[in-house]
């Protein structure tokens, strides 16, 4: 009879620990999932660029360091062997360089008409809604898999898996302060 309880004993104790390590597994797939949803909105904002970049550049002569600015962060955020924390730095600098370059833009209106331009500037404002919903995604992910690895008991298993927390995507301390509605009516 011993032997019975101690056999159902170690089976419960197997059953707990194998789901304990299938829900671990699950919920880092689903934040690698959520990441490469985040990465293909990302190769979908940098195909289109070169194609902002070029026609922008016909009309905006006198912006020619912001261009080359896009266009080396771009580059750099396409090397396969920079870190999550270098890509989301350098994926923050190129929204702030889209920024200005929209910015620049106003004082260009030649450019503002150009039907191409209307439709790239479109593009840009559907893949930045993109971007922002697959990041959202991702940041519900990376918070399920980071309490699951926190918590216990699924911390003790996550250690010996060598399962980490994620960080998430956080808006730069530039994007956190308030807009300062009279200067952008005074340009």
């Amino acid at each position: 009879m011993e032997t019975v309880v101690l056999i159902v004993v170690v089976v419960a104790i197997l059953a707990v620990l194998l789901g304990i390590y299938n829900s671990l597994i699950g919920k880092r797939n689903q934040a690698d999932k959520a990441f490469a949803s985040v990465d293909v909105m990302l190769k979908k904002r940098y195909d289109l660029i070169p194609n902002l970049v070029a026609t922008v550049e016909q009309y905006m002569q006198h912006e020619h360091d912001l261009l080359t600015e896009l266009t080396e962060l771009r580059s750099r955020a396409l090397e396969g062997d920079i870190t999550p924390a270098q890509r989301a730095a350098t994926e923050q600098q190129i929204g702030s360089a889209l920024g200005r370059l929209m910015v620049a833009v106003e004082n260009y209106p030649d450019l503002k008409a150009s039907q191409n331009f209307l439709q790239l500037q479109a593009s840009l404002n559907e893949i930045e809604e993109q971007i922002s919903a697959a990041r959202r995604a991702y940041n519900a992910a990376a918070t399920n898999l980071n309490n699951a690895v926190q918590m216990f008991p699924g911390n003790l298993l996550a250690g010996l898996m060598s399962i980490q927390c994620r960080a998430l995507f956080e808006a730069s301390a530039a994007e956190r302060q308030n807009v300062d509605v009279r200067n952008l009516f005074q340009r």
